[in-house]
């Protein structure tokens, strides 16, 4: 790092605040020392958000942060403060909604200029330092808001005053109190019906966003409906997804998302939680078709994310950078004759010429005169036929080749690594790697499961049991959010369905009690983003919108339903409907933006089951039903496992939470299976094939 002009970041452990830790920029992180600063000086605050691996917040950086000119500028006449997105997205959520009012759009780098009592009276994002593509330079500007502050100080912060109250406001409950409704779930559908694009998958035009908890929902709805169209919009994308450039052929992995309606360019920065999310929703698929492909590609992410993104000690960084050399996508693209170049070596020109048409590798290139792998609307059979080789030649051929320029690729310069940890996306990676143990039957994604949930138990929380948000270089700080509650209890659950371990279900219900306590809103019901003991800010944000990350508040209601039918916590049945209740006029405006909201509203108005396998831990019948009932696609269906004293076959009883197992017995000595639908509880079942009937759904009116 050049330390030429060292400033008060230095002192960080955000790898995005050490980006700009030498800039000429005199940075201040976010804090008191800032703004008194400002209040002792008289002057403004300049806010700046983003992230490490942002495409735009480099650009800017490099034009104006790192610019001696713009430096004196913001020196002069600013106080100015840097801030991680990704450490404090309460900051981020209150100002980025602070954006999206002024201009109707937000994204990052996010730029705010303040009082020192912390009113906005400007938003915007990216600033050029001086004015090109149709956008005001960045001295420009701060030229005008230099002449504000010093010359219309009144109208400043009356401006500033009355922001304040508008986003106090927009978190207030506008609506109060509201019904939910199964007819959300038919609107949500509907929706996306009208907006698929057919062709390509996904929905609407460019650019597209994976948005796996869409998907989810629309599985989800096809299971309970039986409704074709809701598969065909997930099956459509996801393959084309899959062959498409956001998928990164020769390393694996998804990018954030495609520039273009084909999903062929991408913006090239990864992120964990778009890889576990995306991990969980193959594997769904999978569930639901039997498809290979689908339960390959869940594989291949997680390779990639072990591969790229996995901490010894056991957690999981946040992203990569879509830049490397100061360059977007240098690190993924390739010329033709660089891949010709690298294959001949040790194949023979027919094979390297197959290789290049199976992935559209020309001359000209489809990214910057360079190309970017793809597959789109690439029928293997036809391709297997027209070329005559066998499915598993072409398997065979293409792996042979991948191998290859993955070897030559990996000795570029690579994209830049944010390596803190996040507890809220790990949890979704736990969550996912648990899943993959339990629908593929494989230990290992189990045991790395666990690997990073003890990591996170152990390093991320204080002694009395807070959890903390950020982990990085031996420094866990910065006091949970909502969404670390949530996410993290997410993936403790789907860790107890995979293996049954008890702990995890303990650890699952402590943190959503302590979630209630330090986040429930009392007046008008939902969740916080940030706890009771957190930093007082202008306003107190609370959202439900399903964005590229589901909210703290849809995924926190989900557990609270599951947890309630997995150990008979009535007050947890409570808090999730009181959850729903708190944004259904919200939802009913546009059922389709809030679809995890939708799936934890599933519990609560279709029909639920609850599954209790007893038996003895080494009993093949025992494990048969497991895999039977982990293998299936079963939403709004609860499993538990008790596991009887080879000596006694009564149950161990040893665990208070889940003492009313007790009463479930083995059938005659046999490992036996007890499943109960909508209160009302079947006969208990020694048969496979009895409980293979049981767990079959029954299609309900749309």
């Amino acid at each position: 790092m050049d330390v030429q002009h060292p400033n008060r970041l230095m002192a960080e452990k955000s790898p995005y605040l050490l980006q700009h830790a030498a800039n000429p920029v005199d940075w201040y992180p976010w804090g008191e020392e800032a703004f008194q600063k400002a209040e002792h000086e008289n002057k403004p605050v300049f806010l700046s958000i983003g992230y490490s691996t942002c495409h735009w917040c480099h650009v800017m950086a490099h034009e104006s942060f790192e610019d001696d000119e713009v430096a004196g500028m913001l020196n002069q006449h600013f106080v100015s403060i840097k801030v991680d997105r990704e450490e404090r997205p309460d900051v981020d959520s209150i100002y980025m909604s602070v954006c999206q009012a002024l201009t109707g759009q937000g994204g990052w780098p996010l730029t705010v200029v303040m009082t020192p009592d912390k009113r906005p009276f400007f938003a915007g994002t990216y600033f050029p330092k001086t004015k090109k593509y149709g956008r005001i330079g960045l001295m420009e500007l701060l030229e005008r808001l230099n002449y504000e502050w010093q010359h219309n100080r009144e109208k400043v912060e009356s401006t500033g005053s009355q922001i304040v109250e508008a986003v106090a406001a927009q978190y207030r409950a506008k609506d109060g109190q509201g019904t939910f409704s199964k007819a959300f779930l038919t609107a949500a559908f509907e929706s996306f019906l009208q907006q698929f694009d057919a062709e390509y998958g996904g929905f609407g035009d460019a650019p597209k966003f994976p948005t796996p908890h869409n998907l989810s929902f629309l599985l989800r709805y096809h299971r309970f409906t039986g409704n074709p169209e809701a598969l065909e919009m997930v099956t459509r994308t996801i393959d084309t997804m899959r062959e498409g450039g956001i998928w990164d052929h020769v390393g694996y992995g998804f990018a954030r998302y495609s520039v273009d309606r084909r999903w062929l360019i991408p913006h090239f920065e990864k992120m964990l939680y778009d890889n576990a999310l995306l991990g969980i929703l193959y594997l769904e698929a999978y569930q639901v078709t039997g498809k290979q492909a689908y339960a390959d590609t869940a594989e291949q992410i997680f390779t990639y994310v072990e591969r790229e993104m996995a901490d010894k000690a056991g957690g999981f960084y946040s992203a990569l950078d879509a830049d490397s050399e100061g360059e977007e996508g240098k690190f993924y693209a390739w010329d033709a004759d660089e891949v010709r170049a690298v294959l001949s070596k040790t194949l023979d020109e027919a094979t390297v010429a197959l290789f290049c048409e199976y992935y559209n590798i020309t001359d000209y290139g489809n990214f910057e005169g360079r190309n970017i792998l793809h597959t789109i609307h690439r029928d293997d059979n036809d391709f297997c036929e027209d070329k005559g080789v066998t499915a598993d030649e072409l398997r065979r051929t293409l792996e042979k080749c991948r191998q290859l320029l993955f070897e030559v690729r990996e000795r570029r310069v690579h994209p830049h690594k944010d390596d803190k940890i996040l507890t809220g996306w790990n949890g979704l990676m736990i969550a996912a790697l648990a899943k993959a143990g339990q629908v593929l039957g494989e230990t290992k994604y189990v045991d790395r499961a666990v690997k990073a949930a003890e990591f996170i138990l152990t390093e991320m929380r204080r002694q009395d049991g807070r959890l903390l948000a950020r982990y990085r270089d031996g420094d866990a700080a910065i006091l949970g959010y909502l969404d670390d509650y949530a996410f993290l209890s997410w993936g403790l659950i789907e860790l107890y369905e995979a293996g049954f371990d008890e702990r995890y279900l303990q650890e699952a219900v402590k943190l959503s009690s302590q979630m209630l306590e330090l986040f429930r809103d009392p007046a008008d019901g939902g969740l916080f983003l940030s706890g009771y003991d957190s930093e007082e800010v202008i306003a107190r944000p609370k959202e439900v919108y399903d964005g590229a990350l589901p909210s703290g508040n849809s995924v926190a209601a989900h557990n609270l339903f599951r947890l309630a039918r997995l150990t008979n916590h009535a007050e947890f049945e409570s808090a999730a409907e009181d959850c729903l209740s708190a944004f259904a006029n919200q939802v009913k405006r546009y059922p389709s933006g809030f679809t995890h909201y939708l799936m934890a509203l599933m519990y609560a108005v279709l029909p639920s089951r609850e599954v209790v396998l007893v038996g003895q831990s080494a009993n093949d019948n025992l494990n048969q039903m497991r895999r039977l009932v982990q293998s299936r696609f079963l939403p709004n269906t609860v499993w538990l496992v008790q596991h009887v004293d080879e000596r006694s076959e009564k149950g161990r009883g040893d665990d208070e939470l889940l003492a009313f197992l007790d009463d479930y017995q083995m059938v005659n000595h046999q490992a036996a299976a007890y499943v109960c639908e909508q209160f009302a509880c079947q006969a208990p079942t020694t048969d496979i094939g009895i409980l293979t009937e049981q767990l079959n759904f029954h299609v309900v009116e749309e």
